[in-house]
């Protein structure tokens, strides 16, 4: 069996000192990048662990994040809020941190319930994860521990928050269904829903525009309710022969009700996505979307946090985080049926 390895141990290894170790496996100021780095992979590698009891009970700290996810974004069919969870649990690891997952309730949600963890003390700042209603956000911002928003964001809010460059990639997106010969394109999208969904609207819209493409608010679908419950989809009598959708999920249903009214995909109409998460390979053409870079997300969404946690005065604003165009075939271009 290994020995118990101390921060001696590792700074012997390293020909540092122990103040220089525990600065680096505590992200101290005073210590290179480079340098944290070599000694927290030297640590890993020696087995060494940190004893968070006595840890905690020195710095008045639990190292643990709470990250809450809505009810509605939980159910068998959703997967990307839990795979951006299981990102922050291993962006989290590295700093000694653990996530501690809550499932916030519709019926708390809607009594304005502030999470368990939060009144027992059990965590030092919380991550939310997926739009939450403004009164929760109103009674969140109460909350003194840090806290931060990801995956959406709230302009009556000072809370910072993390989010995909939802504006640009749906812009990006857009143009290609453009280039590709579309000039009838649609959205798919409840626009009072969602920060995420406002967003990927608008650039969508300054596609349009600046390729002199009319608004068509006929082929404007609503996919959902505004509490982000799925409704049945209402295809418009002129159809047009490409749609952007807010996300892969959406795009999969879509394609399916198409279908079901006897229009191929892509031949009659391009459908595109927004996430690369399961759906856009379950959908048969697989889609064309953008690929959310959920690793990085979680990765700045951890730091920014700790950062708070350490320098509570400490401010981000928004930051966004680019995603990219995975190209597969629910497109053709206009006109095309080869």
């Amino acid at each position: 069996m290994n020995k118990h390895i101390t921060l001696r141990d590792i700074a012997e290894r390293m020909g540092v000192s122990s103040v220089t170790v525990s600065k680096a496996l505590n992200d101290k100021e005073g210590v290179s990048d480079e340098l944290k780095e070599r000694i927290k992979q030297l640590a890993d590698e020696m087995g060494y662990r940190i004893n968070k009891v006595a840890k905690s009970m020195k710095e008045g700290l639990t190292y643990n994040i709470g990250v809450v996810i809505p009810e509605r974004f939980t159910g068998q069919t959703q997967s990307f809020y839990l795979k951006v969870y299981q990102q922050i649990s291993m962006a989290l690891e590295p700093y000694g941190y653990d996530g501690i997952l809550h499932i916030l309730s519709a019926e708390d949600e809607k009594l304005l319930h502030l999470p368990r963890i939060y009144y027992d003390r059990k965590v030092d700042g919380f991550i939310l994860l997926g739009q939450i209603s403004k009164p929760y956000i109103e009674a969140l911002e109460h909350m003194e521990q840090p806290k931060l928003f990801l995956d959406f964001y709230d302009e009556h809010s000072d809370i910072d928050s993390v989010t995909t460059d939802n504006f640009y990639c749906a812009y990006e997106i857009t143009n290609y269904l453009v280039q590709q010969g579309h000039r009838k394109i649609g959205y798919v999208g409840n626009l009072y829903s969602t920060s995420s969904i406002q967003d990927r609207y608008l650039g969508y819209y300054k596609s349009l525009l600046e390729h002199r493409i009319p608004l068509n608010n006929h082929w404007i679908v609503n996919d959902r309710d505004e509490e982000g419950t799925l409704i049945d989809m209402e295809l418009p009598e002129d159809m047009p022969t490409a749609f952007v959708c807010n996300c892969d999920r959406v795009a999969h249903l879509l394609v399916l009700k198409l279908k079901s009214q006897g229009y191929r995909v892509p031949e009659d109409c391009s459908v595109v996505g927004f996430d690369n998460d399961v759906f856009a390979t379950l959908t048969e053409p697989h889609l064309t979307t953008v690929e959310v870079d959920t690793p990085q997300m979680a990765q700045t969404a951890v730091h920014s946090l700790l950062k708070k946690i350490s320098s509570p005065e400490m401010r981000f604003g928004r930051v966004l985080v680019q995603g990219k165009i995975i190209y597969r075939n629910s497109v053709k271009k206009a006109g095309s049926t080869d």
